[in-house]
């Protein structure tokens, strides 16, 4: 049987449930999994849908068969085989703690997610990232190449087919104009300090003022810079005693956590844009298995 999810957005209005779901009974197909919000404050209906198709249809037919049905609800949706993974550009800088996490996480089949290039600005990761048999590209960016460098940057997701970037600690700004035609489909991760400790050395800064949570943050890259709508975000717990260093080291594991949690709701087609924020419905069951431990 082959599986997959319908995803909708549109506005407000009796019936919406009742139709998909008549709808893809019609077509032959079993729903296995479903969530829905509708938003009182924005007027807009938002709804993700898994089944699998019992009588082999395919996509292009429940597409075809579904435009009616979508222009009648002014539907914005789309239809997605749930077994073909989303293809990603890593980008990342000199710090590697949540590259080699996602890494890990696709090998063992944890992430449903093709890697498919890491783009770097440094050759720190080059060798780790060619022994998973993908392609790695060095591309230097100053104050005077950047216009070049961004284009270099869009030709390798164009040329891979990517649908997602993601910044897995990519210390470089993206250009406005990079954000717009990315727009929803480029991923950050930094830590959950801002606005209160800016600058190269926020842990340390939090150390010094005795903070006693450390959080990161996961949200989609717009033009105002680490104020795009937010995905995932978690916290750990620190003491008075823990160090520095200690800090850093759980705000690292902070970080891959919720970054991977980011992607994986991504990938699986579960965030939903809502104007600043998102609205992110809970996985599927199963959809976090691996295919193996290690």
């Amino acid at each position: 049987m082959i599986k997959y999810c319908l995803t909708v957005t549109c506005p407000s209005t009796r019936g919406i449930v009742a139709v998909i779901a008549n709808y893809l009974a019609d077509q032959g197909c079993n729903i296995t999994d479903s969530s829905q919000f509708d938003d009182p404050e924005t007027g807009k209906f938002f709804m993700r849908v898994s089944f699998v198709s019992e009588t082999g249809v395919e996509r292009a037919a429940l597409e075809a068969g579904f435009a009616d049905t979508a222009t009648a609800f002014n539907m914005d949706f789309a239809f997605h085989d749930e077994d073909t993974k989303m293809k990603v550009v890593i980008m990342v800088s000199r710090f590697g703690h949540c590259l080699n996490d996602l890494l890990y996480r696709v090998r063992i089949g944890a992430l449903p997610i093709d890697i498919v290039a890491v783009i770097s600005n440094h050759m720190d990761y080059q060798k780790v990232v060619v022994n998973h048999d993908i392609p790695f590209h060095c591309i230097k960016v100053t104050k005077e190449n950047k216009p070049q460098a961004e284009a270099a940057i869009m030709q390798v997701v164009e040329d891979s087919g990517a649908e997602l970037i993601v910044l897995a600690r990519y210390m470089q700004i993206l250009s406005d104009e990079m954000c717009r035609k990315m727009s929803g489909r480029i991923i950050n991760i930094h830590h959950s300090f801002l606005p209160s400790f800016k600058g190269a050395n926020p842990y340390k800064q939090a150390y010094e003022r005795g903070v006693k949570l450390i959080g990161a943050t996961s949200h989609y890259v717009t033009a105002d810079l680490d104020e795009g709508p937010i995905i995932e975000q978690d916290t750990v717990r620190v003491t008075h005693a823990q160090s520095a260093s200690d800090y850093v080291s759980l705000g690292r594991d902070v970080e891959s956590q919720v970054l991977a949690r980011a992607i994986h709701a991504h990938a699986h087609r579960r965030v939903f844009l809502n104007g600043n924020k998102t609205v992110v419905f809970p996985a599927s069951p199963g959809s976090y298995s691996s295919e193996r431990m290690g």
